[in-house]
């Protein structure tokens, strides 16, 4: 049977050609979706676009924002995006959408157009120059806001059933890239895609699929227990939706990375609000709600996930196979305000949200393992990392898979930073 086409895949990918066609088939969408006449339509081409498109048009009645987020096969999925309101009535800052088309591959977001810059840009500038007065303001901001998220987190928390928690949109940014979501077949969907029978280069080095998946990697003298390819496997086991719904289910954004955050500064303080809800729900496994958010606003910094040219500039990076091990040197490190962030994620969220948890006896044994596998995810699948293929090159993807290791499994002996996060976060440590 012939799948529906998706409108919003062809604009997304014609629009990297940049000639002018993307824009002529927005104002086509637009028009037959709003009953609007869209001119000067102007695509944003930015670094955080990694799996949506957006930009600006006009209109007789003023300038508009649209953004849509497009994942593969979306048309043949059950659900839908952009509930929008759901943030709203949990009393969380989010920016409502004028117009939502939720018509599968034809999924689109219209908000009117503001001039407060993305979070993500304000840090990107301090990551590349930090500015302490500037960066206790941001960090101050991100405080309120996880408080705020808390809350909701909180009130909200109940337990749901394996058909409620399946049925969230989540799952498209987890599980539902390792297969093929026609029949389910593992491994399938980006993980088949970018990875299996590939082969990758690092510095100095070519390594298959076959090998680098069953390496273990030490990265700077740390050896951690599992290999990539376990990694995927287990993900594929313990992500299964219909195997978190022990931990209860909340009401969250579910993608609140923070180009999907606005920064309004007024009189010295700034303040924060959600845009693009494309899979906010009312069941997302508890577990997973703040997985996204953990990652791509502290570990995917500096550099090297959204700018691997400059990255591959800025620091140095080289491996070698011994036996089954990885060995990985690098220098890179993560600037103060995504420290300072981390910390604050872990203290402001994760440690209270956990310790709610074991009070109402709803703490999976494997909580850990479960965060874990959600943060090796996000970076091994929000986009392809072996060099060449996109925009990573041999620096930034050995970076990118050692990160991803490190946020994904425990260290053999010793601590990191991801171990010492996870033992702050821990509800039976004092």
């Amino acid at each position: 049977m012939r799948q529906p086409t998706s409108r919003t895949a062809e604009i997304r990918k014609i629009a990297k050609a940049g000639d002018g066609r993307a824009e002529r088939l927005l104002a086509d969408l637009l028009r037959d979706l709003f009953q609007i006449n869209a001119e000067n339509v102007t695509i944003n081409h930015d670094q955080y676009s990694l799996n949506s498109l957006n930009g600006f048009f006009e209109t007789a009645d003023g300038a508009f924002f649209f953004k849509f987020h497009q994942e593969e096969g979306e048309e043949a999925m059950n659900g839908e995006y952009y509930r929008a309101d759901i943030l709203a009535r949990a009393g969380l800052p989010v920016d409502q959408p004028l117009l939502m088309s939720v018509l599968p591959g034809e999924q689109i977001l219209v908000y009117r157009r503001r001039t407060d810059p993305r979070f993500s840009d304000v840090l990107r500038a301090l990551d590349l120059e930090d500015d302490p007065v500037a960066r206790q303001r941001a960090v101050e901001a991100e405080r309120r806001l996880s408080e705020a998220v808390l809350k909701v987190y909180l009130d909200t928390l109940h337990p749901v059933t394996a058909e409620q928690v399946t049925a969230e949109p989540v799952h498209r940014l987890f599980h539902q890239r390792l297969i093929d979501p026609p029949t389910g077949a593992y491994p399938g969907g980006r993980m088949a895609s970018f990875y299996v029978g590939k082969s990758f280069e690092f510095p100095g080095l070519a390594v298959d699929w076959d090998t680098l998946s069953r390496c273990r990697f030490v990265v700077n003298g740390i050896e951690y227990r599992d290999s990539i390819g376990a990694l995927f496997d287990a993900a594929h086991d313990q992500l299964a939706p219909q195997r978190l719904a022990d931990a209860g289910g909340v009401t969250a954004h579910g993608d609140a990375h923070n180009a999907n955050v606005w920064y309004e500064e007024q009189d010295g303080e700034a303040k924060l609000s959600f845009f693009d809800p494309a899979f906010a729900g009312e069941n997302i496994p508890t577990l997973l709600a703040e997985v996204k958010t953990t990652f791509h606003n502290a570990l995917a910094h500096p550099l090297w996930l959204y700018d691997p040219a400059m990255a591959a500039q800025r620091y140095k990076a080289s491996a070698i196979l011994d036996g089954d091990l990885f060995r990985v040197t690098t220098d890179f490190e993560p600037s103060p305000v995504r420290k300072a962030l981390l910390d604050l994620k872990a203290e402001a969220l994760w440690r209270p949200l956990l310790a709610k948890l074991k009070a109402r006896d709803m703490l999976p044994v494997d909580w850990r393992r479960v965060v874990r596998l959600g943060l090796f995810l996000c970076p091994t699948l929000v986009m392809n990392l072996r060099a060449g293929v996109t925009t990573h090159n041999p620096v930034s993807s050995l970076l990118g898979l050692s990160i991803a290791v490190m946020a994904g499994s425990e260290p053999v002996a010793g601590e990191d930073a991801m171990s010492r996060f996870f033992d702050l976060i821990d509800p039976d440590r004092d």
